[in-house]
């Protein structure tokens, strides 16, 4: 454990001593968010992402170490651990190159090497490989005539003549050499650094398929593998699973038939061996061969395929749980009233109004389109929805004629203000995402029962504006459509990451005790699904919480579960002002020092910040609870129940801009951030497809991330560089001031020119097009988000 934990705080930069107290507070029970927000004492301050990057590296080094003590077992239970060995073995940094020491010592299935060295062959192999200058034949002819059992036996085992017994050679020095750790170490690093990934269209596929069609940028494509972009190894590796592409691992080097290639040269060095034309060359240079085509050159693709695939899959699911962070903490509209307009054409369009509280006022269903196409009617009935229900916020989902309700909407808003001119009514489009796995969820039948499946989602639609978070939390993270190729990444690790991403959220905004359901309060630090059922149906049964001391009376909420979740959770109007606050309740002594220092109660306490600051934290510090923690409860009591989210703001769409026809170069536009990905940001203008602001357009200074600029759910202002109608793709860009590139330049910054016959391709662009980036790119978002 030792090991583990210098390693980790080697890794992190901290002292073991930091890590030491993490590792023991994680495994008592405690979680990120706690420890991250009241045990800075602890760990000396150590924030949520070095505590989950630790409890990460600690998993992985549990496992390894656990791992490392079963290979040591077993390879001295075959009594073949030399110190050498073990040493190796002690010393191995990950599981890969454990696993590569411990192949030869590996039970497996008999192989031609084994079956070799049990008729006797290995002194035989020996010897020819040690001494180039014996005849092969003759030595092989000698021990065929010198077998012990006789000629019988040995063709029995599988050697009638020399022939036989010079191949049975080749297997066994073959097999010895593909598990030689040192070796295939350097060949697996040689080739991740020197390999080219290349794909090409599979025999026999129609290109001009659709299905096809998407994939036509990796038809006839290879980029060194080391460099390959996240999007594009998925990319790949999707067209591959689909029987599309056929993807491999070459090197760049002209083949020559009878010549040894780059791989079997760096076996030949490797084994101090070169072909000096002695009569046992060519047979040390035919199993030099075998070495490489046979045993390693596809176990190492497979293994640098797995590496592409893992580090490309770590960089997506990186940017899904960004962009689902920026989901969950987007700007809550608040306590407004909100009509929710899921759109739909031959279905209608399904409405309902909750009010600023979250609760079902009211629904209903209209047919402003095809085939029944009542404008006047569906107006009609919105606007009294809206006068009834003193409606001041429309969310419109971004699904199936979500462009055609957004007009309806608009029209709605202007024959009010009509009526009214002092009426203030905001209309958004949101993302619909997920909404229609909730309405279908078991979750949503207790929660609206009385309420058809179809007018669910238009519940949702309206309560995810006002509260993002607490509506986003009742849908699996992997249904809210995070980014592209979600369904392509390890869906065990993806889960992970987005639920831990979620816990973070919840835990760093608060929840409100008394209104928070069941999923919200089952992502609070240490509550499981079964304990915030319980502490609904508490509060179902005994009203609202008047204090968190009653936690403790919530059937299978004991003292442990408490300590964790109390400082997350918040009561309004309660008998303790600082339960509306993140102060945890076993510093509320401190606290009490601090009204009797003052003479002031707490309520005069909260939010007075010239009082608070002539406080000296190290004055109240205890043994328990040091100076940090008392800074960090002055900061709650300035601001308490503060909301870390942003204002809520709304994009204007410019007024006769509702279709990409309607878009022309060089207009100026405002819109929301509605993706984020490396190579740039995805912007819904209103029109139906999301424009792409590539990388290199986000600002004027040098960008490698487009998320050091923006985040999802940004309102920003671009203008337009190009609109391509045929290929649906609207290249937007940030600078506004900048002029505008020459014609084409952004296509050719967004799009990758595959290599013609015989040409080594240049490295693609960041923003490769079709199913990666570019155009399709664009589309494929737009189709991610619902929007059709």
């Amino acid at each position: 454990m030792e090991k583990i934990l210098l390693q980790i705080a080697a890794e992190l930069k901290v002292r073991p001593a930091q890590v030491n107290a993490a590792v023991t507070l994680l495994d008592g029970g405690a979680t990120v968010p706690f420890i991250a927000r009241y045990r800075k004492e602890a760990t000396d301050g150590l924030d949520d992402i070095q505590l989950r990057e630790l409890e990460s590296r600690l998993s992985y080094l549990r496992e390894l170490e656990s791992r490392r003590a079963a290979v040591l077992k077993s390879i001295e239970e075959q009594g073949k651990l030399t110190p050498e060995l073990r040493a190796a073995i002690e010393a191995a940094p990950t599981k890969q190159e454990l696993e590569d020491l411990y192949l030869p010592y590996k039970v497996k299935r008999r192989t031609k090497g084994m079956i070799a060295r049990e008729a006797g062959l290995e002194p035989l192999a020996d010897a020819l490989f040690a001494d180039p200058t014996l005849d092969p034949r003759a030595q092989a002819d000698a021990f065929v005539a010198a077998y012990a059992g006789g000629a019988q036996a040995l063709a029995e085992a599988g050697f009638a003549d020399a022939l036989a017994v010079l191949d049975g050679v080749r297997d066994l020095l073959s097999e010895r050499w593909a598990e030689d750790a040192t070796l295939v170490k350097g060949l697996r690093e040689w080739l991740w650094d020197e390999g080219l990934f290349k794909s090409r269209l599979m025999d026999g596929k129609d290109e001009n398929h659709p299905d096809v069609a998407k994939f036509r940028d990796y038809f006839d494509y290879d980029e060194p593998i080391h460099r390959v972009p996240s999007h594009r190894a998925l990319a790949v590796f999707r067209g591959r699973t689909q029987e599309i592409l056929d993807a491999k691992l070459v090197l760049a080097e002209d083949v020559v038939p009878g010549q040894p290639g780059l791989a079997e040269g760096r076996i030949a060095i490797h084994l101090r061996w070169s072909h000096a034309n002695r009569p046992g060359d060519a047979l040390i240079r035919k199993c030099v061969a075998w070495t490489w085509k046979v045993k390693l050159s596809l176990s190492l693709e497979r293994d640098l395929f797995t590496r592409l695939r893992e580090d490309a899959e770590g960089v997506a699911i990186k940017v899904f749980s960004e962009n689902l962070r920026d989901l969950l903490l987007a700007a809550p509209a608040g306590k407004r009233v909100v009509m929710g307009l899921d759109p739909g054409i031959r279905t209608g369009v399904k409405v309902a109004v909750v009010s600023d509280t979250g609760k079902v006022l009211d629904t209903s269903t209209v047919y402003p389109h095809e085939p029944r196409r009542d404008w006047e009617g569906s107006l009609h009935t919105l606007a009294k929805l809206c006068a009834t229900h003193g409606v001041n916020l429309i969310a419109i989902g971004n699904g199936t004629a979500s462009r055609e309700t957004d007009k309806l909407a608009a029209d709605l808003i202007k024959r009010l203000q009509q009526i009214a001119p002092d009426t203030q009514i905001d209309k958004v489009v949101v993302s619909e995402a997920g909404a229609s796995v909730y309405s279908a969820s078991e979750f949503a039948s207790k929660e609206l029962p009385d309420l058809d499946v179809s007018l669910r989602g238009a519940v949702s639609i309206a309560r995810r504006l006002q509260d993002p978070l607490a509506e986003l939390v009742k849908i699996d993270p992997k249904s809210i459509g995070v980014g592209q190729y979600q369904h392509d990444v390890n869906q065990g690790e993806l889960a992970r990451t987005l639920g831990t991403v979620v816990e973070d959220c919840v835990n760093s905004v608060g929840v409100d005790l008394n209104t928070a359901s069941a999923p919200l309060l089952s992502r609070v630090s240490g509550l499981s699904g079964t304990v915030a059922a319980s502490i609904v149906r508490w509060r179902d049964a005994n009203g609202a919480f008047r204090n968190r001391k009653q936690l403790l009376d919530v059937a299978g909420l004991g003292p442990k579960t408490f300590e964790q979740a109390a400082g997350f959770l918040r009561i309004r109007g309660g008998d303790n002002p600082l339960d509306l606050t993140g102060v945890h309740p076993e510093t509320y002594p401190v606290v009490e020092q601090m009204i009797a220092t003052t003479g002031r109660p707490v309520a005069e306490l909260m939010g007075r910040s010239d009082v608070l600051k002539t406080l000296k934290p190290e004055l109240y510090a205890t043994g328990k609870f040091g100076a940090i923690t008392v800074k960090d409860i002055l900061v709650e009591l300035e601001k308490p129940g503060r909301d870390p989210r942003p204002d809520f703001k709304v994009a204007r769409f410019n007024d006769g801009v509702e279709d990409i026809k309607d878009l022309s170069e060089g207009m100026v536009l405002e819109g929301t951030v509605s993706n984020v990905a490396q190579f740039g940001a995805f912007v819904d203008l209103g029109v139906h497809q999301d424009g792409l602001v590539h990388v290199s357009q986000l600002s004027n200074k040098f960008v490698t991330d487009a998320r050091e600029v923006v985040k999802t759910g940004d309102i920003v202002k671009v203008r337009v560089l190009e609109v391509d109608l045929a290929r649906k793709r609207i290249s937007l860009t940030m600078k506004l001031d900048a002029p505008a590139p020459a014609k084409g330049a952004s296509r050719a910054d967004n799009s990758y020119r595959p290599a013609a016959k015989g040409e080594r391709s240049a490295p693609p662009s960041r923003a490769a097009a079709s199913p990666a980036a570019g155009g399709a790119m664009a589309a494929a978002f737009a189709k991610l988000q619902g929007k059709r």
